[in-house]
C-alpha cells in the first residue's frame, strides 16, 4: 500500500467517523417524524367514528343480540383452531402431501436424478372447461422454499397457477417435499431445475423457451440459475425476492439489520446443529411473523372472530400450508445465510473470483414485481442489483438487456402470491404481457397497471397495462444507502465470518455429538411455532367438549345485526389494539437500527475499508466496447418499423388461435434486442465501493454520480417525443386487458420520483 492510499484510508476512517454522531441525530429524527406520523394516523382511525357518528349508544335489546352472538362466536372460534391443530397432525401423518386447488401428475422426481434432490416437476392437468394451446409458450412456476411448505402458487383457484391456465398456458410447477435429501446442496437443486427446465422444452418444440417464475426464494435461486444457463428461459418473472440484501433506506427495512445485532451467521449453524445436521423452517417463520407482531398476535384472528360465518375455510386451508415448515440441509440453510443475506454474493458475484454468480451473464427479458407493503422483499432489495450490474443507461442498452419492473402500493410479502386481487390484477397483466415484453428493446421498463374506468364495479374488472421506460437513476433514488452504509455492512460480514470460525471450532464439535436424531425431532416438536398449534388440538383432553358444543351452536346460530351498534364499538376496540401494537413494533425497529448504526457504524471507522464488489463485471463482452455496439445497433424506430406492431385493445371476445413464434435460441434472442441511438449521454457511478465498467474502445473517464435529484438530472440521456406503442396479442380472453408499451427516443426521459411515505404492509387480508 503506498503512502498516498495510506492516507487517504485514515482521512476516510476519521471523515465516517466525524459524520457517526450527525448521522445519529438524522436517524433520530426520522424515526421521531414517522412515530409522530403513525401516531397521527392512530388517533385519526379512533376519531373517525365518532365524527361520522357511527358509534350510538345501545340499547337493552342490541346487549342482548350482541351477547348471544359473542358467545356463539367465540366457541366456534375456539373450535376453528381445533381444527387447525387436527388438521397440522393429519397433515404430519400423512407425510406432508402437497396442498394445491389443482391435479397435476410427475413428469420428473428428482430422488432420481444422478444427483438427488427433494423437488420434482409436475404438470398442471386443466379441467375440462379450460382449452390448453400446446403451442403457446409453456409457463413453469417454481415454488419458493423459505420455510413455508410448498402449494403457496396453487392454494385457491385464484392463484398464479389458476391464471396461467386461465391464460391457455402448458403450466408446470416445480415442487419440493418437507424434508431434503441426505447430502443435498444448493448446487444439487440448481442441476435439478436446469433439468426440469430442459424437459419442459422438449414437451414443445414448436414453442419459444418457457416463461420461469420465481416467487420469494426460488426468485434468487432462478436469477443464479438463469445467469449460469442463460439458454434456458425465454422469459424469468421474478415475484417478491431479495437480491440486492444490503439495499434499504434509513428508518425502513429493518430486517436487514437482525444478522448484525445477531452477530452473523452462528446462529444458523446452531440450529441446523439442534436439527443434527437439519435446519427446522419453524425459525424462519416464526421471524417472519415477528416482523408484524400486530397481524401475527391480534388481525388474523380478530378477522375470524369477526367472519366466523365465512372465514372459516379460507383460515384452515392457509393455516394448512403454514402450519407445517419445511426442513433443510446444513449446508443449503448456511451457504445461503453467508453468502447471500450476510455476504451479499448476487450483485457482489462478479468481483469475487468462485462465487459462480453473474447477474450480466442473463440474456432473457427480465421482470421484476415488488411492493411497498413488503417487509421482508421491500423494492431497494428487489431492484437495486439493476444499478449494481448496470450502473448506466448506457451499460444496460450495450449489454442488449431488457428489465422490466413493476411495482405495489401496499400488499405485503404473502399477499403477493396469495391475494386473490392481486392475482386477478397484477399476476394477471403479467401473464397477457408476455410476447410484448419479449418485443421490447434493450432498456430499463416500468409496467404500469391501470383500472379502466366504469369496469370495477361488475364481475369481470378490466385494466389497462403500460410500460413506460425509466433510467437508472429511478433506481438509484430508491435505495437512499452511502458509503459509510456498505462500511458498516461489509464489518458485519467479517464478524459473521469471525464468529462462525469460532462456533465451528469450539461448538460445533461437541454439539454434533450430543445432540442425535431422537433428540433434534423433540426439539422440532417442542418448538413454540409447532406447540401453539398442537396444544389447542383434539389431543388436548380438555377440550373433549367443544367439538360436540360448536356442532349444536352451528345448528342455532343467530348472528348479530350489521348495524349492531356493539359491533362498531367491537371493530373499534380491536383498531385500538392492532394501533398499540404498530407502535410497539415501530419502536422496537427503530431501536433495532439506531443500536446498529451507533455500533457498527463506529466499528466501522477503525475497520479497514474493503471493496463492495458492485458494479459491472469488466469480462462482459457487452459491456467492453458499448460505443461501438450502440453505433452498430438499429434504433427503436427501425425495430418497431420492421415488426409493424400497432396498438390494441384485449377484450372478452374469443381469440383464435395465432400462429407459434418460432423458438428463440440465445444467440438470436441477443441479437434481436439490439437497440438504442448513436448519440447518448450517460451518467456512470462511481464511489470507491463501486466502479463502473471502462469501455476499451473508448477509455471513457468515470463520472462520478450526485445523489438524489442530482442522480436523475445527470442520468437523463434519451427520453421519448410521442411514445410509440406495441402490440398485445390476445392471450387470455377473460382478462379484460388493455397493453400499450413505449420505447425511449432521443430526448430526456420521465423521471419517476419515488413515492415519499411507504404504505403499510398488508398481508392482514388474504383477498
Amino acid at each position: 500500500m503506498t503512502q498516498n492510499n495510506y492516507v487517504a484510508e485514515q482521512q476516510s476512517n476519521y471523515t465516517a467517523l466525524e459524520e457517526l454522531p450527525g448521522r445519529l441525530v438524522r436517524l433520530q429524527g426520522v424515526y421521531q417524524q414517522a412515530l409522530l406520523a403513525a401516531a397521527h394516523r392512530s388517533h385519526k382511525e379512533s376519531l373517525k367514528p365518532f365524527l361520522q357518528q357511527q358509534l350510538p349508544l345501545p340499547s337493552t335489546l342490541d346487549w342482548l343480540e350482541y351477547l348471544n352472538d359473542a358467545g356463539q362466536r367465540s366457541l366456534l372460534f375456539m373450535d376453528t383452531l381445533r381444527q387447525r391443530g387436527d388438521n397440522t397432525l393429519a397433515h404430519q401423518r400423512n407425510a406432508f402431501p402437497l396442498l394445491i386447488s389443482f391435479d397435476y401428475e410427475v413428469l420428473v422426481d428428482g430422488k432420481d436424478l444422478p444427483q438427488p434432490v427433494n423437488y420434482s416437476l409436475l404438470r398442471i392437468i386443466p379441467d375440462a372447461k379450460q382449452t390448453i394451446a400446446e403451442t403457446k409458450q409453456p409457463i413453469i412456476i417454481i415454488e419458493p422454499r423459505g420455510g413455508y411448505g410448498a402449494g403457496i402458487a396453487g392454494l385457491k383457484p385464484d392463484s398464479e397457477i389458476g391464471e396461467s391456465l386461465r391464460a391457455g398456458h402448458p403450466t408446470y410447477l416445480v415442487s419440493f417435499s418437507h424434508s431434503p435429501v441426505s447430502g443435498q446442496t444448493l448446487e444439487h437443486v440448481r442441476l435439478a431445475q436446469a433439468r426440469f427446465i430442459e424437459a419442459v422444452s422438449a414437451r414443445h418444440p414448436e414453442a419459444n423457451q418457457p416463461v420461469v417464475i420465481g416467487n420469494s426464494q426460488a426468485g434468487w435461486a432462478l436469477m443464479g440459475l438463469a445467469a449460469a444457463r442463460p439458454e434456458l428461459p425465454g422469459l424469468v418473472i421474478i415475484n417478491g425476492a431479495p437480491l440486492s440484501y444490503w439495499a434499504g433506506g434509513a428508518g425502513r427495512n429493518p430486517m436487514r439489520y437482525a444478522g448484525g445485532m445477531l452477530g452473523g451467521a452462528w446462529l444458523t449453524r446452531l440450529g441446523s446443529d439442534l436439527g443434527s445436521g437439519r435446519f427446522d423452517g419453524a425459525w424462519l417463520v416464526s421471524n417472519f411473523d415477528n416482523l408484524d407482531p400486530a397481524n401475527t398476535l391480534w388481525a388474523k384472528y380478530y378477522r375470524l372472530f369477526r367472519n366466523i360465518d365465512t372465514e372459516q375455510s379460507s383460515f384452515l386451508d392457509v393455516e394448512r400450508w403454514r402450519g407445517n415448515p419445511s426442513l433443510f440441509n446444513s449446508e443449503e440453510i448456511e451457504t445461503t445465510v453467508d453468502e447471500l443475506f450476510i455476504g451479499n454474493q448476487l450483485v457482489n458475484g462478479p468481483k469475487n473470483p468462485g462465487s459462480g454468480v453473474d447477474l450480466s451473464q442473463i440474456t432473457a427479458p427480465v421482470v421484476m414485481f415488488c411492493s411497498y407493503g413488503d417487509n421482508v422483499t421491500p423494492p431497494q432489495q428487489a431492484l437495486n442489483w439493476i444499478a449494481e450490474v448496470y450502473p448506466s443507461d448506457l451499460a444496460l442498452r450495450s449489454a442488449e438487456r431488457t428489465i422490466v419492473y413493476l411495482k405495489h402500493a401496499t400488499v405485503g410479502h404473502l399477499g403477493m402470491f396469495m391475494s386473490g386481487k392481486v392475482v386477478r390484477r397484477e399476476h394477471r397483466a403479467l401473464l397477457g404481457a408476455i410476447e410484448t415484453i419479449q418485443n421490447l428493446p434493450a432498456g430499463l421498463f416500468e409496467m404500469l397497471v391501470d383500472d379502466v374506468p366504469g369496469t370495477q364495479t361488475g364481475s369481470a374488472p378490466e385494466y389497462r397495462v403500460r410500460l413506460e421506460p425509466r433510467s437508472i437513476a429511478d433506481i438509484i433514488e430508491e435505495n437512499t444507502d452511502t458509503q459509510n452504509d456498505e462500511r458498516e455492512f461489509c464489518l458485519i460480514r467479517r464478524v459473521s465470518e469471525a464468529n462462525n470460525s469460532v462456533y465451528d471450532c469450539y461448538v460445533r464439535p461437541w454439539m454434533r455429538e450430543l445432540v442425535q436424531e431422537p433428540a433434534a425431532e423433540m426439539i422440532r416438536k417442542t418448538h413454540p411455532f409447532h406447540q401453539q398449534q398442537v396444544v389447542w388440538s383434539s389431543l388436548n383432553p380438555l377440550l373433549w367438549w367443544l367439538p360436540g358444543t360448536a356442532e349444536q351452536v352451528r345448528t342455532k346460530r343467530q348472528p348479530a345485526r350489521e348495524n349492531n351498534p356493539l359491533l362498531a364499538w367491537q371493530d373499534m376496540f380491536s383498531q385500538q389494539v392492532t394501533n398499540l401494537l404498530d407502535t410497539y413494533r415501530e419502536v422496537r425497529d427503530a431501536t433495532q437500527e439506531y443500536c446498529f448504526r451507533s455500533l457498527y457504524g463506529g466499528l466501522s471507522s477503525f475497520a479497514e475499508p474493503q471493496p463492495s464488489g458492485s458494479g459491472v463485471s469488466t469480462t462482459h463482452p457487452e459491456v467492453q466496447e458499448p460505443a461501438a455496439q450502440i453505433h452498430e445497433a438499429p434504433t427503436p424506430d427501425e425495430k418497431l418499423d420492421a415488426t409493424q406492431q400497432q396498438p390494441v385493445a384485449v377484450t372478452e371476445q374469443p381469440v383464435p388461435e395465432a400462429s407459434p413464434a418460432p423458438k428463440k435460441t440465445a444467440a438470436k434472442a441477443t441479437a434481436s434486442t439490439k437497440s438504442g441511438p448513436a448519440k447518448r449521454t450517460a451518467t456512470t457511478r462511481a464511489s470507491p465501493a463501486k466502479r463502473a465498467a471502462k469501455p476499451a474502445a473508448t477509455a471513457r473517464k468515470t463520472v462520478k454520480k450526485p445523489r438524489k435529484s442530482a442522480a436523475a438530472a445527470t442520468a437523463q440521456q434519451a427520453s421519448p417525443t410521442p411514445p410509440m406503442p406495441l402490440k398485445l396479442p390476445k392471450t387470455d380472453p377473460a382478462a379484460a386487458i388493455h397493453t400499450e408499451a413505449t420505447v425511449l427516443k432521443q430526448q430526456k426521459p420521465a423521471i419517476r420520483k419515488p413515492k415519499a411515505k411507504q404504505p403499510k404492509p398488508d398481508d392482514r387480508s388474504a383477498d
